[in-house]
């Protein structure tokens, strides 16, 4: 049966196929020719169906524009050698249709034809557009066909190095992460009032309406799974999107935006100032098919249950998609949503499994709007992240380091205030009496309590330029900083050899006014020269005979910063990055400044036209090592030569130790050439 259902599918989308292809008026092919030392001919050929008359390139006498025209992108029009060249049997007929106008077309087939000159090392996609008329009866249509080939060349001398691809911890641990944070986050969300309420009369009534005990832990069971199911369709669905929609994204503007008003809505909502839900005859509907007992009512409820706790669980399903996209080889979505879905529906299995437990189970009250209300402050404290977002993508300035950590500051201390119960808001109860009736802290509010004040006076510090590393991924970077109190350019500078002195002859020019803003703390402290290019930074290696160090990195790129803030720091990697190499940071997302048009390619490696300074950024890590993960660190020669394979990634397990010791061999080999 399955097979007979496959076949019929298949044999009816072969049939449309061939119903589509049979209602082209134009079939078209193309084809290249190798002419040798980079001279290549492009062959298109355009056959009109029976009955068609394609017209020419040629344009027709009279102002009639119904002539074919190809055109190329602007960005490999340095590429094109001559026009185009036309062959085919040519017909040419005065038409009473073109008032008596001599038409130029074929009936036949027709073959263009373009010359590209390449020179050694190019490799570039030729993108073009054809847009053709024909007639067909006494109706002239025009229609188009996009143009989309490949060309490379390479001479014999060309050297050809097989470099190893570099392997990127994060990457690897990112799946285990996502799981971890997921189920995290699920539990998290278990024990908010939408969801938490729920647990004593669902797992019962699921147990009073089964026959036998073991029926009704099956019958949980699967509401569990369907939980999770649902949960994993929503990322799977996240997941088709192509990872480079996902890195888009993640420093879009208009995304952060959005994420921004969300969790700023979603924490003033969790305050206490309205509640959000989704349509009540969402539910409703939902809610009437679960009354069945069937399999199938079962996963309505379970439908049921994750439209009604929308209002609890949205900003961690918004979270975790925001973050995840992308990751874990695409799967990222799928893996952070299937893992909230097991953390919020794995109690309801051991409740089955132990009705028992829900006697004991601390009933809902005003410890969970206390939650709430925590769960608030932490949303607004995030939306900050994602405005600040906002503020480097545009460029704005306004959420400068020291504005955005007063910001926390305040935000953290008022809910330290809160925990104590300085600070009261709408759907607060009163708290607990203790054996005297007078009202009292209970031990784990006192606990958070004390963390939030404490990561207060944490963050202070930070005003003044202290580098904060616990959240160095968070805050933003400290070139946006004003003020910064102290400079360690005396501890770390070796004795008199100061390469910002000796790189004086060789500045870094471009793109030092917007990027210098991202400059590590530890840079700037230390008076480390960065370059923003990497054509300056070969230059300046040749003058300076030292090898440069490419940090791969990106504007938003969190784990970069966490790099820098903890190993950059140190005092023994900061000298020799200061003193015995050049340091280039090429920003990947760096997206804002386009590239002149003759210095815009299609970059195969990437399968896409390279357009802005990030794209090119982008295109040389993929050509360098094979991998397009942040933080990156590759070390070449100023003639652009590896001098290690692959790159030095993000490790939470390696420190400045190791970070230090990859230097010196770096410094061995690259002495010994």
């Amino acid at each position: 049966m399955i097979k007979q259902v496959v076949l019929s599918v298949v044999s009816f989308f072969l049939l449309l196929t061939l119903a589509a292809q049979d209602k082209q008026p134009v079939q078209f092919s193309f084809n290249k020719e190798d002419k040798g030392n980079g001279e290549f001919i492009l062959h298109i050929t355009a056959k009109p169906a029976p009955g068609i008359k394609l017209f020419s390139i040629q344009k027709i006498s009279g102002d009639l524009p119904v002539n074919t025209i190809i055109t190329f992108d602007s960005t490999i029009k340095k590429y094109l050698a001559d026009s185009v060249i036309e062959k085919g049997n040519l017909q040419t007929k005065t038409d009473a249709a073109f008032n008596n106008a001599a038409i130029k077309f074929y009936t036949d087939s027709v073959q263009w034809q373009q010359k590209i000159k390449l020179i050694s090392g190019d490799s570039i996609r030729i993108i073009g557009n054809i847009n053709y008329y024909y007639q067909k009866g006494e109706s002239v249509e025009s229609a188009d066909q996009r143009i989309s080939m490949q060309f490379e060349y390479k001479s014999a001398s060309t050297e050809i190095s097989k470099v190893t691809t570099a392997t990127n911890p994060d990457s690897e641990k990112s799946w285990f992460t996502l799981l971890l944070r997921g189920i995290g986050a699920g539990l998290l969300a278990f024990i908010t009032p939408c969801v938490y309420a729920l647990v004593p009369v669902t797992v019962s009534l699921f147990l009073k309406r089964s026959k036998t005990p073991k029926e009704g832990r099956k019958n949980v069971l699967f509401y569990a799974i369907s939980i999770i199911f649902i949960y994993a369709a929503i990322g799977a669905f996240a997941s088709i999107i192509p990872r480079t929609f996902w890195n888009n994204m993640s420093t879009n503007w208009i995304f952060n935006s959005f994420l921004f008003l969300m969790f700023l809505i979603f924490g003033i909502s969790f305050l206490g100032a309205f509640d959000i839900n989704l349509p009540s005859s969402w539910a409703n509907k939902l809610d009437s098919k679960s009354n069945s007992k069937s399999y199938a009512g079962i996963f309505f409820m379970a439908f049921t249950l994750v439209v009604v706790s929308f209002s609890c669980t949205g900003n961690f399903v918004a979270l975790i998609l925001g973050t995840s996209g992308g990751k874990a080889g695409n799967f990222g979505p799928v893996i952070g949503m299937f893992a909230f879905g097991f953390g919020l529906a794995f109690p309801f299995i051991i409740f089955a499994f132990f009705p028992k437990l829900l006697t004991v189970l601390t009933k809902s009250g005003g410890w969970q709007n206390a939650l709430k209300v925590t769960l608030g402050f932490v949303e607004l404290a995030f939306a900050l992240k994602f405005l600040s977002n906002v503020d480097v993508a545009k460029n704005l300035r306004i959420l400068d380091r020291e504005v955005f950590i007063v910001l926390w500051v305040v935000i953290f201390t008022l809910l330290g205030f809160y925990l104590l119960g300085k600070l009261t808001f709408k759907h607060d109860s009163e708290l607990p009496k203790n054996d005297w009736g007078l009202q009292y802290i209970p031990i784990p509010r006192l606990f958070l309590a004390i963390a939030s004040l404490a990561f207060s006076l944490y963050l202070i510090p930070g005003l003044w330029g202290a580098p904060l590393n616990a959240v160095s991924a968070f805050v933003p970077a400290a070139g946006t900083q004003d003020f910064i109190l102290y400079s360690q350019s005396e501890k770390t500078s070796a004795s008199g050899n100061n390469v910002s002195l000796t790189s004086a002859a060789l500045p870094p020019v471009k793109y030092v006014k917007r990027l210098s803003n991202y400059e590590p703390l530890a840079a700037k402290q230390n008076n480390l020269t960065i370059y923003y290019d990497y054509k300056e930074a070969q230059a300046a290696s040749k003058v300076l005979h030292k090898p440069i160090m490419i940090d791969f990195t990106g504007i938003q790129c969190v784990n970069c910063r966490k790099f820098e803030a903890t190993i950059w720091s140190d005092p023994a990697v900061i000298s020799k990055m200061k003193n015995d190499f050049v340091v280039v940071s090429l920003f990947s997302d760096y997206d804002d400044e386009e590239l002149p048009d003759n210095e815009k390619f299609f970059s195969k490696a990437l399968n896409g036209q390279v357009v802005t300074v990030g794209d090119r950024n982008e295109d040389l890590q993929q050509q360098l090592i094979q991998a397009s993960g942040q933080p990156n660190y590759v070390f070449v020669n100023s003639d652009g030569n590896l001098l290690v394979p692959g790159g030095y990634g993000y490790d939470p397990t390696k420190g400045a130790k190791e970070f230090a010791a990859h230097l010196d061999r770096v410094l061995e080999i690259y002495k010994k050439q």
